[in-house]
């Protein structure tokens, strides 16, 4: 279970530890799918405890990014360490996704 808050604009802040790679990539899907079927639409994403992420982990990051846009809903993603910002640029994700620096920056981009 990645753990979560949300905050006071009615934004779901998920805040992965470690690593997210194909060890506990189905287990954190179930847990985001689950919050997008609980009809939450403003997500945040703060990797800032995050210290490795896979292929496995950058499908459920799309994947999440997806099923958002086709609801109508925002994804943001923040506080990356370098070498995850790294791994999210040689991906192209960066291009594709709402990536900023601090959670303030991402709670804005996402609030209804």
């Amino acid at each position: 279970m990645i753990p979560s808050e949300t905050t006071g604009a009615d934004v779901l802040v998920l805040m992965p530890e470690g690593r997210l790679d194909s060890n506990n990539a189905a287990e954190a899907e179930e847990d985001l799918l689950r919050h997008l079927d609980n009809g939450r639409r403003h997500i945040v994403v703060d990797l800032g405890k995050l210290d490795y992420i896979s292929s496995a982990g950058l499908r459920l990051v799309l994947v999440t990014a997806k099923r958002l846009k086709q609801s109508g809903g925002k994804l943001a993603l923040c506080g990356m360490k370098p070498h995850i910002r790294e791994v999210f640029e040689i991906s192209g994700f960066v291009s594709i996704l709402t990536v900023v620096e601090t959670r303030p920056e991402a709670e804005a981009a996402v609030a209804g």
